[in-house]
């Protein structure tokens, strides 16, 4: 691998670096605002009852007034509220910008936003047990991160699922045609919450799809998805080990295994390849999609490398790390490192495909 240090950087301060934490210190304070008004069904009132005063929504939503009038004035205050009449602290009206409630409040959106801050609070949560793990060299398991965390990534990839993955499949070639026979059988890895086999259930209305996923909890929460939407008579969930299966465990084989930003989260991602190659049948294939991150290491990073390093060293390095022994892959799953361990699995090729998505990179693994 090698490095890239760029060099033209603007010169660095001690007051630069502390306008810019303090500033990620306010949009963290706000986004936990925010969360609150999730929590508490202050906006779900706003846009379902109209413009409220401090009183109205208090009786509304269920609370105290005066915790109404600080979270209004201060929703007001971050640009997430408007005014819209009235001077006086009783006076004031507060209404919920249409576009602002579809990012809060639809949770199939594009722009759906709500979900970023259970995983904000599930980081946080494992704070000193993280510390602990860094000098130990042990991890903190996925468990151990709460449902805020698995809210939080079900909840932030769900648009995605809901709005893209039709054109995902259908980058894949000939796959479109076989999900839609009749016995088309699906395999989702690493299912989590369960959004992307719905999704997959959904968009392919013949295909049977298992879930399977490590964590429990995960796949309770994705049963009772799979309910809500109406698929559940086609897609049932299963906890295991994806590097020990076979096809007799999940009742298959399977005409694509589908491992969604769950490669580098998995402690043993080979001997997972290898063993999910003996589930599909004839001519199928693992499609595999992880983070979309540089060839090379860059410093400093643009956004997305910024963005997944930050996962890394708070959540997936350390949950993985708990698997001893663990490859230990981290968030930053470079498209070699992706190739490097289908070949190790015995895979005989492993081809990009044409996706246009900005946080994620989709592969082909033929067997």
């Amino acid at each position: 691998m090698t490095t890239t240090i760029d060099s033209t950087v603007a010169p660095v301060s001690a007051e630069a670096l502390a306008e810019r934490l303090f500033e990620g210190f306010l949009s963290t304070m706000e986004l936990l605002s925010v969360h609150l008004g999730v929590q508490l069904g202050l906006y779900r009132s706003l846009a379902d009852d109209g413009p409220a005063t401090a009183a109205e929504l208090a009786v509304a939503a269920g609370i105290h007034r005066r915790y109404a009038q600080e979270w209004l004035e201060q929703q007001a205050t971050a640009g997430i509220l408007t005014v819209i009449s009235g001077t006086t602290p009783d006076e004031r009206r507060y209404e919920l910008p249409a576009g602002h409630a579809e990012a809060l409040l639809d949770p199939d959106s594009p722009a759906a936003v709500a979900a970023i801050a259970p995983a904000v609070v599930g980081i946080v949560g494992i704070l000193e047990p993280l510390v602990d793990a860094y000098r130990t060299g042990g991890g903190v398991a996925y468990a151990d991160f709460g449902s805020g965390i698995r809210h939080g990534i079900g909840g932030m990839n769900r648009p995605m699922f809901s709005n893209e993955l039709a054109g995902w499949v259908a980058a894949v070639p000939g796959l479109v045609e076989r999900l839609h026979r009749p016995d088309a059988r699906a395999l989702d890895v690493g299912c989590g919450t369960g959004w992307s086999t719905v999704a997959l259930a959904r968009t392919f209305v013949n295909l049977d799809v298992t879930g399977l996923d490590l964590d429990a909890a995960s796949v309770s929460d994705a049963r009772l998805h799979a309910a809500a939407s109406g698929v559940d008579g086609r897609v049932r969930f299963e906890v295991g080990d994806a590097a020990r299966v076979t096809a007799d465990d999940l009742g298959g084989p399977f005409d694509v295994v589908c491992i969604f930003e769950a490669l580098h989260d998995m402690g043993h991602p080979v001997d997972a390849l290898r063993a999910l190659r003996g589930v599909l049948s004839p001519g199928g294939y693992v499609v595999v999609a992880d983070e979309r991150v540089a060839d090379d290491f860059t410093a400093p990073g643009d956004f997305n490398e910024r963005f997944m390093y930050a996962w890394s060293v708070l959540h997936c390095l350390p949950a993985t790390m708990a698997e001893s022994p663990s490859h230990a892959t981290g968030t930053v799953m470079r498209a070699s490192t992706v190739a490097a361990y289908a070949g190790e699995a015995g895979y005989s090729a492993c081809e990009v495909l044409d996706v246009d998505n900005p946080f994620w990179r989709f592969y082909r693994l033929v067997p």
